[in-house]
């Protein structure tokens, strides 16, 4: 990305061009400075991950309802939790939760490839539709429980975990190469309902944890989910 200002590959549409181009103003404002990030952000089309009469806040940076009582996260913390992972190029990174897909997808224009897992049937079919539709061809996904993670294609360089869990998940943690970072968000001790970010990375000793900052997201739920 220049420091003139960000391009769309997207166009034909002056109106998401600038509010896409505000919306990455104001991610650098909140303190995202990583440009590989800003600029994965920016030629993804979050609008394509997002369906009905939301479409029209696609840039504005809070999180949005999509299926299945899931959320498409707030730009800022997508951005936050890519940056925090420290993403290159060479690496192979596990997504725990595809939701839309629109973190996949960010993570696609940063790594050599992403594996991505979904509880819910419904989401990874759209999801894997829109990575289809605009050719991003280093993405797998399945549906699987996430908290097994993908053991077939362990070890890992990075883990994103994209719904809270009450403890870091050691079965995840299992699967990171040493020298691995993994970041998601973990409940708080005492059952307060409240969130924190946390990054975790693995080392020949252990591992280490450090906390980021307080969060939101939807819980992390063991099983494939039923779906009618």
């Amino acid at each position: 990305m220049s420091d003139q200002g960000p391009m769309s590959e997207e166009g034909g549409d002056g109106g998401i061009d600038q509010e896409k181009i505000e919306l990455v103003m104001s991610l650098r404002r909140q303190g995202i400075r990583d440009k590989k990030v800003l600029s994965a952000l920016e030629r993804i089309p979050r609008e394509l991950f997002i369906a009905g009469t939301f479409r029209k806040q696609a840039y504005e940076d809070h999180a949005l309802p999509i299926e299945c009582g899931q959320t498409i996260s707030q730009p800022f913390i997508v951005a936050y939790m890519t940056e925090q992972l420290h993403v290159g190029e060479r690496m192979k990174v596990l997504e725990v939760g595809t939701g839309s897909g629109y973190q996949a997808a960010v993570l696609s224009r940063l790594c050599r490839r992403v594996y991505t897992v979904e509880r819910y049937r419904t989401l990874l079919r759209d999801a894997v539709k829109r990575f289809e539709a605009l050719h991003l061809h280093n993405i797998t996904a399945k549906v699987a429980d996430g908290y097994s993670g993908w053991h077939e294609q362990q070890p890992f360089d990075r883990i994103i975990v994209t719904a809270a869990a009450p403890s870091v998940p050691m079965t995840l943690v299992a699967q990171l190469k040493v020298g691995g970072i993994m970041v998601l968000p973990v409940a708080a001790p005492g059952g307060r309902g409240e969130q924190h970010l946390v990054r975790i990375e693995r080392t020949e000793e252990g591992v280490t944890r450090e906390e980021l900052m307080p969060v939101r997201f939807v819980p992390l739920v063991e099983g494939v989910a039923r779906e009618s």
